[in-house]
C-alpha cells in the first residue's frame, strides 16, 4: 500500500480508511469581516437616515378645551345638548331657573328709580339754596347799607337839631336882653307900652322856639338809638346770610350722596341683569360637546363643571423631547407626523419650545437640593403645528410619532 503524500503547508493529513481527508478551513476571519461590514453598513444607513433629524414617540394631539360651568348657583331647567354634539360659540347649552334673578332685577330697578328721585330732589334743593341764599345775602347787604344811611341821616338830624337849639338859645338870650331893656325904659317912661309888649312877645316866642328846638334834638337822639339797633340787626342778618358758601357746599354734598346712591343702584341693577343672563349657560367656543354630566333638575354652582367643549378645528401636536435632543431644534423647522390612529404622514412645523421642562411645572416639582440626587434626563414640550390635516379628525390625546428635520 502506497504511503500518503504530503504537501507543504497542508498540515497533517487525516486518514480514514484508505482515502485521504482534506482539513477544514478556518472561517472565523470571514465571519468577523462580514459582521464588520454589516455593522458599517448599518451605521451608514442609520447615519444617512438619522443625521439632521430628531425623533420621538412621546407626542400627542392637543386642542383647546373649554370646561363649561354655571356662573351662578341655581337649578337646571333644561339641557339643550347631547354628548358629542357640534355647537357654535354663543349657543345656549343649559338653562337655569331664573325666577329668583328676575325678582332681583325688579328690586334693583325700583331702588334705582327711588334713588334717582332723591337725586332730583337734592339737585332742586341745591338750586333753591343757590338762589335764596344769594338773594338773602343781597338783601342783608342792602339792609346794612340802608341802616348805615339811616344812621348818617339821623346823625345829620341831630347835628341840625343841636344847631337849632344853639340858635334858639342865642335868640332867646337876645330877646331876653331886649325885654329887660324895654322894661327899664318903660318904667322910666321912655318907652311906650306897645313897644314893651312887642319885646315881651318876642321873648316869649323865643322861649317857644327854644323849647321846640330842644324837643327836636331829643327826638333825633332817640332816633339815633333806634337806628343803632337797626344797623346791629342788619349786620346780624348779613352775618347769617354770609353762610351762602357753606349752605351751597352742604347742598352739593347731598347731591353727591344722592348721585352715589344712584350709581350704586345702577351697579346693583347691572349685576342683577348679569345674573339673570348667566342663567343661560352659553358656549364660549365652537366645538364638540364632551364629558356632559348635567341633567335637568340638578343643582349647579360655579365650582362644578357641567361639560367640556373641544375645538377640533384647531389642533396641534405636543412632542416631549429629551433635553439632549433640543440642541438643533428651532421654530419653523419641518416635521413629519405619524398619528397612531391613521396611516400616512402629515406635514407640520415647529411652532415653539416650552419655557421649562415638564417636571418643573408639575404639581410637585422636584427639588434636587433635598436628599440624594439621581440625574434623570428631562423632557421639554415642543409645540408643532400642522400644515394640512388631510381631512383627518385629530382628537386631543391621540398618540403620535414625530420627526423634526433640523438640517
Amino acid at each position: 500500500m502506497a504511503a500518503p503524500s504530503m504537501k507543504s503547508g497542508d498540515g497533517p493529513i487525516a486518514v480514514t480508511g484508505n482515502a485521504p481527508v482534506q482539513p477544514k478551513r478556518n472561517r472565523a476571519p470571514f465571519v468577523l469581516g462580514g459582521l464588520v461590514l454589516a455593522a458599517a453598513a448599518g451605521a451608514g444607513i442609520y447615519y444617512i437616515t438619522h443625521v439632521g433629524k430628531v425623533s420621538t414617540d412621546d407626542a400627542q394631539v392637543e386642542a383647546h378645551v373649554q370646561n363649561v360651568a354655571a356662573r351662578v348657583t341655581g337649578q337646571v331647567k333644561t339641557v339643550n345638548v347631547q354628548d358629542n354634539q357640534e355647537v357654535k360659540a354663543g349657543d345656549v347649552l343649559v338653562v337655569l331657573d331664573d325666577r329668583e334673578q328676575l325678582v332681583k332685577v325688579k328690586a334693583a330697578a325700583a331702588d334705582l328709580v327711588a334713588n334717582r328721585a332723591l337725586l332730583r330732589a337734592a339737585q332742586t334743593q341745591q338750586a333753591l339754596i343757590d338762589k335764596t341764599a344769594k338773594a338773602n345775602l343781597a338783601v342783608a347787604q342792602g339792609g346794612v347799607e340802608q341802616a348805615s344811611a339811616m344812621t348818617g341821616t339821623t346823625q345829620a338830624g341831630i347835628d341840625q337839631s343841636m344847631a337849632d337849639v344853639a340858635a334858639a338859645e342865642s335868640h332867646k338870650q337876645l330877646t331876653k336882653t331886649e325885654r329887660a331893656t324895654a322894661e327899664r325904659l318903660h318904667s322910666g317912661g321912655a318907652l311906650a307900652q306897645s313897644e314893651l309888649d312887642v319885646r315881651v312877645a318876642a321873648d316869649q316866642q323865643a322861649d317857644a322856639q327854644l323849647s321846640q328846638a330842644k324837643a327836636r334834638l331829643a327826638s333825633a337822639l332817640a332816633n339815633r338809638g333806634n337806628t343803632g339797633g337797626s344797623i346791629a340787626s342788619a349786620r346780624g342778618k348779613l352775618l347769617a346770610a354770609s353762610t351762602v358758601d357753606e349752605q351751597l357746599e352742604a347742598a352739593k354734598a347731598q347731591v353727591d350722596l344722592a348721585q352715589a346712591r344712584v350709581d350704586a343702584s345702577q351697579a346693583a341693577l347691572d349685576r342683577a341683569n348679569l345674573e339673570e343672563e348667566f342663567t343661560k349657560v352659553k358656549a364660549e367656543i365652537s366645538g364638540t360637546v364632551a364629558k356632559r354630566s348635567v341633567e335637568p333638575g340638578q343643582n349647579v354652582s360655579p365650582d362644578r363643571p357641567l361639560m367640556a367643549i373641544v375645538d377640533l378645528a384647531d389642533t396641534w401636536i405636543v412632542a416631549n423631547l429629551k433635553e439632549t435632543q433640543l440642541e438643533d431644534v428651532k421654530p419653523g423647522q419641518p416635521v413629519d407626523i405619524e398619528i397612531d390612529t391613521f396611516s400616512g404622514t402629515l406635514a407640520g412645523q415647529v411652532d415653539s419650545i416650552a419655557a421649562g421642562t415638564g417636571s418643573r411645572f408639575s404639581l410637585l416639582p422636584p427639588d434636587n437640593a433635598s436628599g440624594n440626587f439621581i440625574k434623570v434626563t428631562q423632557r421639554v414640550p415642543v409645540k408643532i403645528t400642522l400644515k394640512d390635516r388631510k381631512g383627518k379628525p385629530l382628537r386631543p390625546g391621540m398618540s403620535a410619532d414625530i420627526t423634526i428635520h433640523t438640517k
